[in-house]
């Protein structure tokens, strides 16, 4: 299953959350995405690794994505071993993608930074012929952009999703058990799951949409930056 760009997560959620709009963008210009999910978000004070499932389908369904794996790993426990990376690694080669989206190198969640560093670590691996997996190739990504989470830093590029804002909000709100619950019936209401946060998700893509002359974006900081140019036709469109 081969797609143009590939997305980890921590948690079933993050995606959708932190670089929904750019998915939505891109499946929009024809571009294969795939999702990877190393836990179930068993962990979560609301809901159930059932209902998450249920959450996950809905909302890939908005995206319009190409691929969606979940690598059962601990939440709340991700541990960076070889183990782990070899699940990693094993999809890297499958999807064989020019782009891979991580989350944010560090934040407010412990899972988020430590999701990062062990799909940092096995992006590289997964270029050496050396390591044996199941999908044996080896292949290491063109380019690797960190997504901005909960705890914000200084962006090199914010992409414009303010035709797809609305795709992104939808998806989203698929994981109803998590986001802008207007009703918390038995389970105790969080820090993610009142109107106030989905507001400030909403801030956020103004903000940094504004920061581009677009009226919603996403930030991103490049791995290993900067870029190279060899040409400046991009500047011109």
């Amino acid at each position: 299953m081969q797609v143009d760009v590939l997305v980890f997560a921590a948690h079933p959620d993050d995606a959708e959350l932190n670089c929904g709009g750019t998915i939505a963008a891109l499946v929009a210009q024809g571009k294969s995405v795939g999702i990877i999910d190393l836990t179930k978000g068993e962990m979560g004070t609301r809901g159930t690794p059932k209902s998450r499932a249920g959450e996950v389908s809905k909302a890939s369904e908005i995206l319009g994505i190409t691929y969606r794996k979940n690598l059962d790993l601990s939440d709340s426990f991700i541990e960076n071993t070889r183990e782990n990376q070899l699940k990693v690694i094993d999809e890297v080669r499958k999807c064989r993608s020019e782009i891979c989206l991580l989350g944010a190198p560090y934040d407010r969640h412990p899972d988020h930074g430590k999701a990062t560093q062990l799909c940092m670590d096995a992006l590289f691996y997964s270029g050496l012929r050396k390591i044996e997996t199941e999908q044996s190739e080896p292949w290491r990504p063109k380019h690797i952009f960190n997504y901005m989470q909960d705890r914000p830093f200084e962006p090199d590029f914010i992409y414009d999703i303010s035709d797809h804002w609305e795709t992104k909000k939808k998806a989203v709100q698929a994981f109803s058990t998590q986001f802008n619950v207007e009703n918390p019936g038995d389970e105790p209401e969080t820090y993610i799951s009142s109107n106030k946060y989905f507001k400030q998700l909403e801030a956020r893509a103004r903000y940094f949409g504004h920061l581009a002359g677009f009226e919603f974006g996403e930030p991103f900081k490049v791995v290993n930056g900067p870029l190279g140019l060899t040409s400046f036709d991009d500047f011109f469109d």
